[in-house]
This record gives C-alpha cells, sequence and structure tokens, in this order.
C-alpha cells in the first residue's frame, strides 16, 4: 500500500549525535504495528528491557517549554490554538523581552529542569527575530542550562547561527504520519518539515522530533508516525509525544479522545524503536493523570516537560510533578 511507504530522509550524523545515537535498523510500517498489536503486557515488558538496557529506569530528565512569542501564527494546523485564523481565545503578543526569558529560566533550573526549550508561533524566524533569539540561547546556556528552541521552519544559514549561539536542540515536530498529514495541516509540507531537521542536522545540532496522537488518525497511522522518527539517521535524541489537548475554536475540538492504553503503547513502541532517545511525555499530561503517566514511565517515557503552562495549554503544577515522582520513588536526571 502507498501508505506504508516510508519518505527515508537522512542526514549526516554530527560527532555530537554520531557519538550518542547509532544509525537505525529499519523499521517499515508493518513492523511497527506488529509491536502495537502485541499483548499490553509483553509490549510493556518488551519496552522496560529495551529502557533499562539503555537508561536508569528510575530517572526522569526534566525540561521546562516557555513560549517566547505567543498568537498570530500564519499556518492552520488543525490542532494549535496559536493559529491566527482560529478563534481560540488566544491573542497574539510580542516576543518576551531577554530579562523575562532569563526569569523563567532561572526559575525553571530551581525548580529541577536541566533543559529550556524557548517555541515561538512563527512559520519561520526573521532576520530581527533571529538576533534576539541568539540573545536569549547565550544568556540561557551561561546559566547552565541545555537549551532548546522551536521557531519553525529555518531558512539558509539560521541553524549555523543558532548553533553558533550555543542551542544545544531544536525541536520541529512531525506531527504524524506521511499519509494523514494533509488532514492536518495544508499550510507547510511534510518534506519541508524534513528539510529543516536536515539543516539541523548539518549545522551540528541535536533533534527533538516527535509528534502528536489523538488527531483522529488510526492505530497504523499512528505506527507510520514512529516509523517515520525511528528510520531518520539518526533518530531524534529527544522525541516527545503529545497528547493532543483539544481547544474549543480549533478544528480539532470535539473529537472522541484517545483510549489513554493507547498512549501508554505509543510510548512504548517509541521507546523499542527508538532505544537511546529521550522518550518525552509533552502536551496532554495533566488530562491522562497519574495512573497513566505511571505507566508511561513504566512502557519507557523518561522525560517530563514541567510548568503550569506548555506554550498555551494547561501542563501540571511543578508540586504534583514532583509529589507523583516521589510517590513511584523516581528521581530527577542531572544534565
Amino acid at each position: 500500500m502507498a501508505s506504508d511507504i516510508i519518505s527515508f530522509h537522512p542526514a549526516p550524523p554530527t560527532a555530537d549525535a554520531g557519538a550518542a545515537i547509532p544509525s537505525p535498523s529499519p523499521w517499515p510500517v508493518d513492523k511497527v504495528l506488529a509491536l502495537f498489536e502485541l499483548p499490553f503486557n509483553d509490549l510493556m515488558y518488551r519496552a522496560q528491557q529495551v529502557h533499562r538496557e539503555h537508561f536508569d529506569a528510575s530517572s526522569v530528565e526534566m525540561a521546562t517549554l516557555l513560549s517566547i512569542k505567543t498568537g498570530g501564527c500564519p499556518e492552520d494546523c488543525h490542532y494549535c490554538p496559536q493559529a491566527a485564523r482560529y478563534d481560540a481565545g488566544v491573542t497574539a503578543q510580542k516576543m518576551l523581552a531577554l530579562d523575562a526569558v532569563l526569569e523563567a529560566a532561572r526559575r525553571a533550573k530551581a525548580n529541577g529542569a536541566t533543559r529550556f526549550c524557548m517555541g515561538a508561533a512563527w512559520r519561520g524566524p526573521k532576520e530581527r527575530d533571529l538576533e534576539q533569539v541568539e540573545a536569549m540561547v547565550r544568556e540561557v546556556k551561561a546559566l547552565g542550562l541545555e537549551t532548546c528552541a522551536t521557531l519553525g521552519m529555518l531558512g539558509e544559514g539560521q541553524a549555523q547561527r543558532l548553533k553558533q549561539a550555543g542551542l544545544d536542540y531544536y525541536n520541529h515536530n512531525l506531527d504524524t504520519a506521511p499519509d494523514f498529514y494533509a488532514d492536518i495541516v495544508s499550510t507547510r509540507a511534510y518534506g519541508q518539515r524534513l528539510d529543516t531537521l536536515d539543516q539541523v542536522r548539518d549545522a551540528g545540532m541535536k533533534v527533538c522530533c516527535g509528534g502528536i496522537v489523538g488527531m483522529g488518525e488510526s492505530r497504523r497511522q499512528r505506527a507510520g508516525l514512529i516509523a517515520q522518527l525511528a528510520n531518520l539517521d539518526p533518530y531524534p535524541e529527544s522525541v516527545p509525544v503529545n497528547h493532543l489537548v483539544q481547544v474549543e475554536g480549533t478544528p480539532m475540538f470535539g473529537l472522541d479522545p484517545l483510549d489513554p492504553f493507547e498512549f501508554v503503547r505509543t510510548i512504548a513502541v517509541a521507546r523499542i524503536t527508538m532505544p537511546k532517545a529521550r522518550v518525552r511525555l509533552s502536551a496532554g499530561r495533566r488530562q491522562l493523570g497519574e495512573a497513566i503517566q505511571a505507566m508511561c514511565f513504566l512502557a519507557g517515557a523518561n522525560s517530563i516537560f514541567v510548568g503550569d503552562k506548555l506554550l498555551t495549554t494547561d501542563n501540571p503544577e511543578i508540586h504534583e510533578d514532583h509529589a507523583l515522582l516521589a510517590k513511584l520513588g523516581m528521581r530527577t536526571a542531572l544534565a
């Protein structure tokens, strides 16, 4: 079937990425789907084995995501309340001042975060925007935090400039499987996303790349997303898995929610297919609740976003996260 074909788009590994992440073994969609269809206990057992082979299973990385420029985005991503064309209660704002970003970064570090990600609602950064972001990256890096940014598509030379400023990771999600993508976004092609990832790799930065589940996709299409990620060469060092947060005013509002066990399966399959990646619980954790989050850790998730907001959607309070980790006997990872 045409939908089973993965568009391999390898990028040359850098010294940093190549040392940590090996070239992947091929993961055809059918092979990934077979993992999804394992009995739940068997899938969890296999994922836990892989996880323990590469990580301390009781350690969780904490990262913080700050919206440095909110709303007014020209894209039409159907899940996103920051799209200007949707009436989702998000007001377009100017970019935050450097002092405000640094205050948030210091607070994140005090709360246990080791990585600080800055997100902007752009199709891609303009020259004047990039200069301000470069200053933010340099100053946040000076605080002793890993730095990450998600700024949309990158133009020629922009990835190199961000790398020179000290950016460690660039986030650019694939969102979903290639054959479902046109149902979600029409203003940006799948290949453009892959091109941006190529630029990030070429500049020597690490890749943060994942997707969103619960957007009405089939299980096979969830397998298609994981296959696409796992077959990047090398696969991403960081894989955020988002559970759709339905926001009134966006086209995704009112969808039947994804079964939470299917979300856990997605985490487990991501762990098996990308054994050395940080698999991060991202948007939607508040909706999942503590028990499902605990199962996700068992399935191989070992990173979370902390802070009361993820860009514009609610996230558990920091004290709730620390309390959950304490209940589970888990601890935060050091950078």
